[in-house]
């Protein structure tokens, strides 16, 4: 029953993209965003972090927006303590995605907390947007593999060269990450509802962020998923079920 909940949506293997196709798109996605390494390693250099530490962040923690959470804190004078648990916070939405991959990938027990490792925005999304288990391992593997790789490079020559590197600003590198994300998240805002939610997350999180502090808008942008599906289910009103259960005296229940 599990499985067959896990696998809802997916086509059998025989409809799904060819091998080629998916190990491209998440080739893509991976160079493109792990691009945004170089940002990160000057930015935490420039917020007094040394090359092992910030390589370190990178090899360990490996989710791009709690990272850059923690340097901007710290670059701003925040306290390492609030950086950290800012930064931690915004990292958690990553065990929400683990709990859906875990069934659409359906690792052996040894892999998982190696794949572990990999469950980010940029894999969750490529390996979502497979339409078969095959695609979805491979997309996940791949897009992991080449970002890890790429992220952890690129982070290390930009803290090397933070000197000579200037402004990122200039680069265009910190955009990077989120223009792909936002690419492979558009098709599949396909209803209404999905819709209204993101547009109302994306007018919190810019409203919010030049008063709040990095990776805190963020969070409160994650609201604007309860506040849209209370809204539409009052405009929908009682369901059948809950209707009837209304109609009937509470002595009778």
């Amino acid at each position: 029953m599990a499985e067959e909940t896990a696998l809802a949506g997916k086509r059998p293997e025989g409809g799904g993209k060819a091998d080629s196709a998916v190990v491209r798109d998440a080739l893509g996605v991976g160079v493109a965003v792990g691009l945004s390494g170089f940002a990160f390693g000057v930015t935490s250099a420039g917020s007094g972090l040394t090359l092992p530490q910030t390589c370190a962040l990178s090899l360990l923690v490996f989710t791009g927006a709690s990272q850059f959470a923690l340097v901007g804190a710290l670059a701003a004078g925040g306290n390492p303590l609030t950086a950290a648990a800012g930064a931690f916070f915004l990292g958690v939405r990553n065990a929400f995605y683990g709990l859906r991959l875990s069934q659409l990938l359906a690792l052996p027990r040894a892999v998982r907390p190696f794949a572990a490792q990999w469950i980010i925005d940029e894999t969750t999304a490529v390996a979502l947007a497979q339409p078969t288990r095959r695609g979805t391992r491979i997309g996940f593997a791949v897009t992991g593999l080449s970002l890890y790789l790429l992220w952890n490079l690129t982070t290390f020559l930009g803290a090397l060269g933070a000197d000579t590197v200037g402004d990122t600003d200039a680069w265009g590198l910190d955009a990077a990450g989120p223009a792909v994300f936002l690419a492979l998240l558009a098709p599949m805002l396909k209803t209404t509802t999905e819709r209204a939610v993101a547009g109302l997350a994306l007018l919190l999180g810019l409203a919010l962020l030049p008063v709040l502090p990095a990776g805190v808008p963020v969070l409160v942008a994650a609201l604007a998923a309860p506040a849209v599906l209370c809204l539409e289910g009052r405009r929908r009103g009682p369901t059948p079920k809950e209707a009837h259960e209304n109609d009937v005296p509470e002595e009778d229940r």
